[in-house]
Formats: C-alpha cells, sequence, structure tokens
C-alpha cells in the first residue's frame, strides 16, 4: 500500500519566525487518519528564519532525529552539549528521562530542516544527543542509513527504536532501492525533485506512507533527494 499525502494537504502553522508543514498531527493541527505511521510520530518540514529558533523546552522519552537540508542549526541542551549541524547532516536526540533543549538558526539565510519524532522502544534511559556529518558523496545513487537502532551494523547515529533513517541523491533517471518487510512502515519524503515509488508518482515535499511492501523502489524523474524512516 502506497499513500501519497500532497504537500498542499499537511497541516500548516505560519509563526513568522517559523514556517511549519506537519505530516502527522502536531500541536494545534489534528487529524485523526494522521496521527502517526507506525512508530513514527511526528514528521515536520520546517522553515526556520535567520537568527530565530526554538527556545528552551522539555522532551522525554521520543527519539528525535534531525537532518538539515539548507542552511544550519545549533543546538544547546541541559546536559551541557552543544553543536551546529549543517545542510546534509543529522543530529539525533534521545530524550529519554527528560531533557530541555533549544534549537537556533544563527545564520544569515533560512534553514530548512526535518524534524522527525520516533517512539522509542525503551523508556526511562538516560537522555543523549549526538550529531555526524555524512559526505553526500556517499549517498549519489543509493540510501545511507543515517540513524539506526543497530548502528554498529549500520555504521550509523544511535537511536534506541526499531527504526531505520535513511537518506539517497539520485539523478534524474536513477533508481535507488531499500530491502524491507511488508510488516514494517515507511514514510518518504523527496525535498527536492519528483520521484516514482513502486511507480506511483509523488512531488517534491509530499508525503509518502508505505506499509505491505517487501521492496521500495524510488526512481528519480528529476534530478532528486529522497529521506526515508523505516519502522516498526
Amino acid at each position: 500500500m502506497i499513500d501519497i499525502r500532497p504537500f498542499e494537504s499537511l497541516g500548516h502553522a505560519d509563526h513568522g519566525w517559523l514556517d511549519a508543514r506537519h505530516h502527522f498531527s502536531f500541536a494545534n493541527y489534528h487529524d485523526p487518519a494522521r496521527m502517526g505511521w507506525g512508530s513514527i510520530r511526528v514528521w515536520n518540514d520546517d522553515t526556520i528564519q535567520a537568527q530565530t529558533g526554538f527556545p528552551p523546552h522539555p522532551h522525554r522519552d521520543m527519539e528525535i532525529v534531525t537532518f538539515v537540508r539548507k542552511g544550519a542549526i545549533s543546538h544547546r541542551d541541559s546536559l551541557g552539549n552543544e553543536g551546529r549541524t549543517a545542510a546534509g547532516d543529522v543530529q539525533v536526540m534521545s530524550a529519554g528521562t527528560g531533557i530541555t533543549h533549544a534549537e537556533f538558526n544563527l545564520e544569515d539565510e533560512d534553514t530548512t530542516l526535518f524534524q522527525i519524532w520516533i517512539i522509542p522502544d525503551r523508556a526511562g534511559e538516560k537522555p543523549g544527543w549526538g550529531q555526524r556529518e555524512f559526505p553526500k558523496a556517499s549517498r549519489e545513487g543509493g540510501f545511507e542509513v543515517l540513524a539506526s537502532g543497530t548502528p554498529e551494523a549500520d555504521d550509523a547515529l544511535p537511536i534506541r527504536t526499531d527504526a531505520k533513517v535513511a537518506a539517497a541523491t539520485l539523478a534524474a533517471g536513477q533508481t535507488a532501492v531499500w530491502q524491507t518487510s511488508g510488516e514494517r512502515h515507511q514514510y518518504l519524503v523527496a525535498p527536492k525533485g519528483r520521484v516514482t515509488v513502486n511507480g506511483v508518482e509523488a512531488q517534491p515535499r509530499d508525503g509518502i506512507a508505505v506499509t505491505g511492501e517487501s521492496e521500495i523502489v524510488v526512481e528519480a524523474l528529476d534530478d532528486a533527494e529522497i529521506v526515508l524512516v523505516d519502522a516498526r
């Protein structure tokens, strides 16, 4: 089953400094048909104006993955972690028993990013944060795993859930194949370029919800980027 969720149908909140599109129910956007996808609970498509950001706020028992598409995001949290994650790179926060963090765009341009929340398999653990640079060349023409519940096997950032976050960069006409299981749930977004997923076409920034498939074939109709989450 492949369900295309057009970008125009997503939840929308324009706060001035933040222009957010919500793939699933979040904050003031509520759609009982879009409460999550498997253990994927949130997928926000955020544009953050220069020199603005999210002030300190708390989380607990959630895996929060940030994939930066343009610009950079600067992080600070109650554990003393600080870092700057630039376009193409990833940061992961395991909220565990509780963490307070702030995320600011300290650049001189807008920052665009995906913020993805996945429900953890294990609750009540110590919170943590990490970031990593991923050379863009390593995902040209195929998927690279960026965050994973089996980080050693996937050479990826660790998350405390049976899920993988992956990305690919495809030239027009190229395909990338993802092997999975029909019992799992996949959610894909192409921030750039038109793609087909198992023959079904999607426009840039559409949500693509998949389940019941053992193989996912993404073909780029234009030069495209694709971000995928595979979860229970």
